[in-house]
This record gives C-alpha cells, structure tokens and sequence, in this order.
C-alpha cells in the first residue's frame, strides 16, 4: 500500500479542518506547513464568542451577496486569516511556509499571504477572485491547483 505524497497527506487534513468551520455557505480549511510540519490551521467562522452563523443565519444570504463580492460584508473570518492569526498568537513564525487551503484564496486572503511572506500557496477549488490570482502571481508566491497524488 502506498503513502500518501506530502501534498496529499496535507491537504486531506486541510479537509478535515474544514470540518470545524460554522459557514453555511462554505466550509474552508487552510493549514500553514514548514519543512513537511504543521505550524498553524484555520477554518472559516465568525470571531471567537460570537454567534456561529450556523446559528445566526448568513448575513450575505440575506442581503443577496454573490460568492466573490462584497467579503467585507460577511461575520466570519477566512480560514487562511484565521491560520496566520493562529500563527501570530503563539508567536509561530511563518515566513517561508506553505499553506494549503480547500479553497483559492480571495484578494484580502491574498494580501495577507504576501505580507506575511508565505512562499507557497496549494489549493483545491476554485473561487471567483481574478485579482487574488494576479496579486499573488506578481508577488511572486508559487500558486499550485491541487492533484490528488502530486
């Protein structure tokens, strides 16, 4: 029986950290990686002691939000901006990682990944964000559409 590749191994626990997250709309998982070790997760959801959405309801549902706009207009934080703030709060260093996220990273996800100098960035699916994919091309962070096996 044959392991499973770095890249696989890690992403199935990105999976498993989407699990946790409270988002009706979506469920994300990121997990921040260096040198083949976990240093740092996250999954989307709203700021620690608020009501889950789950709960609550979805504030951009309500208002007709499409996937991709408005991002400021939602109660949650993204799973890569909960990762890095992870990271921040027990003051793991995580310049030079990688982050592996269930999802393409949106522009505001983007821009934090360039300031805190990840070098890589493997995602699965997709995400309505042309700007993101510019920024981090420019930038010059390595952007890798996730195979299973690779």
């Amino acid at each position: 029986m044959a392991r499973p590749s770095w890249n696989d191994y890690f992403m199935k626990i990105t999976y498993d950290v989407a699990e946790r997250s409270t988002c009706i709309r979506r469920k994300v998982g990121a997990v921040i990686v260096k040198d083949k070790r976990i240093l740092a997760t996250g999954y989307n959801g709203v700021p620690t002691g608020l009501v889950h959405c789950e709960e609550r309801g979805c504030l951009r549902e309500e208002l007709g939000i499409p996937s991709g706009e408005r991002a400021e207009m939602c109660r949650g934080l993204h799973a890569e901006q909960n990762a890095i703030i992870q990271a921040a709060q027990h003051g793991v260093g995580i310049d030079g990682s990688v982050i592996y996220s269930t999802t393409q990273p949106c522009i505001i996800c983007a821009k934090m990944l360039i300031n805190a100098k990840i070098e890589k960035v493997i995602y699965d699916g997709g995400y309505p964000d042309d700007l993101s994919l510019e920024m981090l091309d420019e930038s010059g962070i390595e952007l890798v559409r996730w195979k299973s096996g690779g």
